[in-house]
């Protein structure tokens, strides 16, 4: 199988920040080091959306700064597309980094302005810089805006234009970090589907998308790594994901004619409503527990099958059970 990024046990750990009073009673004293990744190994295969998941200070930007070449590990090992990161003249034009950084660009210089100093920074030829330059701003909808000045580009529009820029040199991989941070509801569904439609099933980038909108890594990605605590804690698709932890399936079943409290069998009744004339219940199977025995114990007590579903798990609920567990743990 061909992973176009790797990671071997990379550890990172940064000086911590020491307080003015600190630096007074103990100016010449050693910082205290915070660990930021813990041996992550992470593996991405070309033409996937790869999420990486995690809250606040799990370390996703600081995976996502050593696999750019932003920063090199303490230990272990990034490769991008079959190169160590180290080589970075070998990288970094395979690679496209966005993030919500506004500070990089120029405010005083319009996007055109903008994306012909970046092209020149990312060695496109000269002839083809105006011809390219034309090209992403148009795929990314922003041809009217190009002369404006960036300081006066909704945050919707500066977003799109980074991801312009990124593309300059039409690397095969991208690397997203929190893209649509900052961004109204509208801005963020037009972006996602901008990066999957476009990005992903027309031009067949290789992407990973950090961030901690569940939602979005939902809507995007076709696998998921949860990082806490600088350590990858679950890799799998949405729905491997989504049922770590959990024993039983669960089902939602419509049923008249049943006397409440009638129905008994090799499952648990997890609740039991009135809705508009009839009841639905919601049935929790474990183990070998079979849906037909559920349906089967409601016939015989009279009742009548209106409809019948599996209740999926939830993204969110499995990644706060994934956090109670670290809490268990210590």
């Amino acid at each position: 199988m061909d992973y176009a990024i790797e990671g071997f046990q990379l550890e990172k750990s940064f000086a911590k920040k020491r307080s003015l009073g600190e630096m007074v009673r103990r100016p010449f004293g050693e910082s205290e080091r915070v660990e930021a990744l813990r041996g992550v190994d992470l593996h991405v295969k070309e033409g996937e959306i790869f999420g990486l998941l995690g809250p606040n200070g799990a370390g996703k930007t600081t995976l996502v700064k050593i696999l750019s070449c932003l920063v090199l590990p303490d230990r272990g090992r990034a490769v991008i597309a079959g190169i160590d990161v180290r080589q970075e003249n070998k990288v970094k034009p395979r690679l496209g980094l966005v993030h919500s950084d506004e500070r990089s660009f120029y405010w005083r210089l319009s996007g055109r302005e903008n994306m012909r100093f970046f092209a020149r920074l990312y060695d496109v030829p000269g002839k083809r810089i105006d011809a390219r330059i034309d090209e992403l701003l148009q795929k990314v909808d922003l041809v009217e805006a190009a002369d404006r000045r960036f300081s006066g580009y909704s945050s919707g529009m500066k977003q799109r234009l980074a991801i312009a820029r990124a593309l300059l040199h039409d690397p095969p991989i991208l690397l997203m970090d929190e893209p649509t941070r900052s961004l109204d509801p509208a801005s963020s569904l037009s972006l996602r589907a901008f990066i999957r439609d476009e990005l992903k099933a027309r031009d067949r980038k290789t992407i990973l998308l950090a961030t901690h909108n569940l939602r979005e890594a939902e809507a995007l990605c076709d696998r998921i790594a949860i990082l806490v605590q600088g350590t990858v804690r679950q890799t799998g698709t949405i729905a491997e994901v989504r049922r770590w932890g959990i024993d039983e399936r669960r089902f939602r079943i419509d049923v008249s004619a049943v006397p409440q409290g009638a129905v008994r069998g090799p499952f648990k009744v997890v609740s039991d409503e009135r809705t508009n004339g009839s009841r639905r219940l919601v049935v929790a199977l474990e183990g070998d527990g079979r849906l037909n025995d559920v349906l089967a114990a409601l016939m015989a007590a009279g009742g009548v099958v209106h409809a019948c579903d599996r209740i999926e798990p939830d993204l969110e609920e499995a990644f706060a059970r994934l956090l109670v567990s670290e809490k268990a743990k210590g």
